[in-house]
């Protein structure tokens, strides 16, 4: 790979002379700026983005964290985020920790050596190490989707209690009373804000001794939703309804409803989250919760933007209220 000696040496100028042409910081020659320019197509020189961040303090870059690439969720927030970054001039370099606390470490690590302007992150779940690591860094930080305790930082989310509320109220209305839960990650803060929803709604229409076997676990996953809707449809009586944390998961409920010869909604309704693009063209199509995610990601970049120019020192918490889309996988309860 080319060097800026190297480039000086074939334009017989100064190193000096080859850094001012390309950073623009004084007046050349229009023969030397020639000769320079020549010379970097010859060579294919690519100027050092850190060694230019160094003298403009900006690298016009941001990095962003998500735990899950091949969740659409997720791949809809980036959509998001990477859209309205390079319309205000900004890069963004992409990591997906694969939900590995040691992965998002190392990420971190690195995005901090490219001296990326600020960062957006949506943390894996337990990794206790993260709030420290962050603080360490004192790079500009936005929270999407998942708050970090004891880190003090701007938080973008879903008012996810009430998204859990709003779907199995939906349920109730259509006289479902044995409505079964499929969380995502135990422990992880998300899902078990929807799930508190799911209780609350239950116990508020007088359900109170909600038995332990209709909250089952599935971490987001298709595979995950699959298998709690298997066996949640082998108890007796088994549930006239399930609500799903997440799309994903509720693709995978319907699969296993299928294979079980049951007719959605008419043996059983299922009920998701997130709206992913993919919702509307299940079969049937997924009632769920949406998430505004365009909005999200706009916003994270906007809040990210105002810590990064100083117009902004104080954290910001954002809480988006998330709509029930009722489509074709939700109906009145069986008699």
């Amino acid at each position: 790979m080319a060097s800026i000696k190297d480039v000086a040496l074939l334009a017989n100028v100064s190193v000096t002379t080859v850094s001012h042409v390309v950073n623009k910081t004084r007046f050349v020659s229009l023969e030397s700026c020639a000769r320079v320019e020549d010379a970097i197509r010859a060579l294919g020189y690519v100027p050092s983005a850190v060694a230019r961040s160094l003298k403009s303090k900006t690298t016009r870059t941001l990095g962003m964290l998500i735990p899950n690439s091949s969740n659409p969720y997720f791949a809809q927030l980036v959509h998001s985020v990477e859209e309205h970054c390079f319309g205000a001039g900004y890069n963004l370099i992409l990591c997906n920790t694969s939900d590995e606390p040691n992965r998002q470490s190392t990420y971190l690590q690195v995005l901090a050596e490219r001296r990326v302007d600020g960062l957006i992150v949506v943390s894996t779940g337990e990794d206790n190490s993260l709030a420290t690591q962050l603080q360490g860094l004192t790079v500009p930080t936005v929270l999407v989707d998942r708050e970090i305790a004891g880190l003090r930082c701007d938080l973008v989310e879903t008012a996810n209690v009430d998204g859990g509320l709003m779907a199995t109220r939906h349920l109730l209305e259509l006289g479902h009373q044995r409505i079964a839960c499929i969380g995502g990650a135990r422990g992880l803060v998300v899902s078990e804000q929807r799930i508190k929803g799911w209780r609350h709604a239950m116990q508020t229409a007088g359900l109170r001794d909600l038995a332990p076997e209709l909250l089952l676990y599935g971490d987001f996953t298709s595979q995950g939703g699959y298998l709690a809707t298997q066996a949640m449809l082998k108890l007796d009586p088994r549930p006239t309804a399930i609500f799903v944390c997440n799309d994903l998961m509720a693709i995978g409920a319907l699969r296993a409803a299928h294979e079980a010869s049951l007719w959605i909604p008419d043996a059983l309704s299922i009920v998701g989250f997130d709206d992913i693009e993919l919702a509307s063209f299940t079969s049937p199509p997924l009632s769920t919760v949406a998430q505004p995610t365009r909005r999200i990601g706009m916003l994270a970049v906007d809040l990210l933007l105002e810590l990064i120019s100083g117009r902004r020192h104080e954290p910001r918490q954002v809480l988006f209220q998330p709509e029930l889309r009722v489509r074709k996988s939700s109906g009145v309860c069986p008699t």
